[in-house]
């Protein structure tokens, strides 16, 4: 059996913490009496996965079995997650490409010809043909690929249309396949509490004009938190609009959920505690950092992107969507859940090299303060790690460097937008819908392998709620003129840091440290 995450309190005994400094580390020592808040080991993964999947689709929750649902000349569309999660990326074969296969198999046997596949990347960028192919295996991509299996395109006017709108007046537009098919099957991997549910389809499916419905400054700035549902504005909008979907429109969601295997070897030392580190876990360590302190920053990401995680299944759920998200979330809680009693006057994290929009990619500074204040945060149920007007502290080097082919708008909301204002509000008043709109952004996103020219303005919207709630954020090791540019402090060292933040708080503030990843859900009381 997996041990549960716990809280520390560091004493001199205490070894010095590891923390992720984007691509690379920094072992620091915690002032004596601050709290360090780990995550739970990795619960065992399931022994029979392909079982697991059988036994979900012929036994689903609140749903007749998949095959009585497959039906000769039915239109039969199938969505899946795209490359945004698992982070890192798991090994082959990746869980997508296993339940596709029984799905499959499923419809062949009941004659169904009619079959679209699509990629549900909302206004993420287009998967490649090699990204593509990890995620659905080679026998899938091989028979559909590229006529049958796509990346969703929310600029192909033709092929979207408006099933109607919510009570409180929110349009709910999608794929016109998906919407105008006899089924809609939806895999999903569910890495955290805020995926999945019925923020998928009306989320992956969806074009501007219904996502910025719930994508918006005022809905995240009540969504407290992302991981908790319950409490969540986004969610309570995407449950309007997926409520909606299902009186119109036949689905059945396969949800999936992954252990705590985040790290193999030779990375393995960033899976164990450190006062459990063997000698070779030292050596490792030792060998990992010197190569990272030494190599430029793309040979860095190089060799980081090519991390794949050993993840194992946890489970395996299908058919009506809320059923089944309701034991997804009870398995990942789980597995991610951690007690902590009351919050802190300073939050300490470190971010790794990779999050749900860089992958294969650059974490260019927007996403830097997406997943400090919108993602880290927001790995809470209940209240926050840190306190109202407390202050975070983030190790990343948040260096200037965009990748110019998936991220075009980033570079230009950095160099333009925040050169005038930092104030979300202001920000989606005055900027967003020339940038929703522009046709250039809108080109590199619907030919090449572009991010929406809206998204990081729903980048930086994702952090309103931490920026509000925090009375300071100071980047240890950040680049000091581009953190300047994004609005918050930057320190050399974390004493500098813990002086800085002092000012903020007072002297002898409360400290607690998260370590994520693997990953937690911090449940504060």
């Amino acid at each position: 059996m997996s041990r549960p995450g716990f809280v520390l309190e560091v004493d001199e005994r205490t070894p010095p913490l590891l923390f992720h400094h984007g691509e690379g580390f920094r072992l620091e020592k915690l002032p004596l009496g601050s709290r360090v808040v780990y995550p739970p080991e990795s619960l065992p993964g399931i022994k029979d996965v392909d079982a697991a999947i059988d036994h979900a689709l012929d036994h689903p929750e609140n749903s007749e079995p998949l095959k009585a649902l497959l039906k000769p000349g039915m239109r039969l569309t199938i969505a899946i997650d795209d490359i945004s999660i698992p982070l890192p990326q798991m090994k082959a074969p990746d869980i997508r490409s296993r339940v596709l296969e029984h799905v499959l198999e499923r419809v062949a046997r009941a004659g169904v010809d009619d079959v679209e596949l699509i990629i549900a990347t909302a206004l993420h960028r287009r998967m490649t043909a090699a990204e593509v192919k990890r995620a659905v295996g080679e026998r899938v991509y091989r028979s559909f690929w590229p006529g049958q299996l796509y990346n969703f395109d929310a600029e192909d006017r033709a092929n979207l249309t408006l099933v109607g709108r919510t009570e409180l007046g929110e349009h709910v537009e999608i794929s016109k396949r998906a919407a105008e098919s006899d089924l809609l099957i939806y895999v999903n991997i569910n890495l955290v509490a805020m995926d999945g549910g019925h923020k998928s389809v009306p989320v992956g499916l969806a074009s501007y004009r219904s996502l910025r419905a719930h994508h918006n400054v005022n809905t995240l700035m009540h969504s407290r938190s992302y991981m908790d549902p319950a409490t969540s504005a986004l969610h309570s909008s995407a449950t309007r609009m997926g409520r909606l979907l299902a009186n119109h429109l036949k689905i059945f969601t396969i949800e999936t959920t992954l252990n705590n295997d985040t790290f193999g070897e030779p990375f393995g030392f960033l899976q164990r505690r450190e006062w459990e580190w063997s000698a070779r876990d030292q050596a490792a360590y030792l060998a990992v950092k010197t190569a990272t302190d030494r190599a430029p920053a793309h040979i860095k990401r190089s060799i980081f992107h090519k991390i794949y995680s050993p993840y194992g299944i946890t489970g395996v759920n299908a058919g009506e969507t809320e059923a089944v998200h309701a034991k997804t979330l009870a398995r990942l809680h789980r597995q991610q859940l951690v007690e902590v009693n009351g919050q802190a006057d300073i939050l300490i994290a470190g971010l790794p090299f990779v999050g749900p929009y860089n992958v294969n990619s650059i974490m260019n500074p927007i996403l830097v303060v997406c997943m400090g204040l919108g993602y880290f945060f927001n790995m809470y149920r209940g209240q926050p790690l840190v306190r109202p007007g407390g202050a975070m502290i983030i190790f990343h080097p948040v260096r200037r460097e965009f990748h110019q082919i998936h991220h075009p708008s980033y570079v230009d909301f950095f160099e333009e937008v925040l050169a005038q204002t930092r104030d979300p509000a202001v920000i989606e008043s005055k900027f967003e819908e020339a940038y929703a709109n522009d046709p250039w952004y809108i080109h590199l996103y619907r030919t090449s392998h572009a991010y929406h020219g809206v998204h990081p303005f729903y980048m930086w919207y994702w952090a309103a709620h931490g920026m509000d709630y925090l009375g300071d954020v100071i980047f240890v090791g950040g680049d000091r003129k581009t953190v300047a540019r994004l609005g918050f402090r930057s320190a050399g060292s974390l004493a500098d840091a813990l002086e800085m933040a002092s000012e903020t708080v007072g002297y002898s503030p409360r400290i607690t440290a998260m370590k994520v990843p693997p990953l937690l859900l911090a449940d504060v009381r």
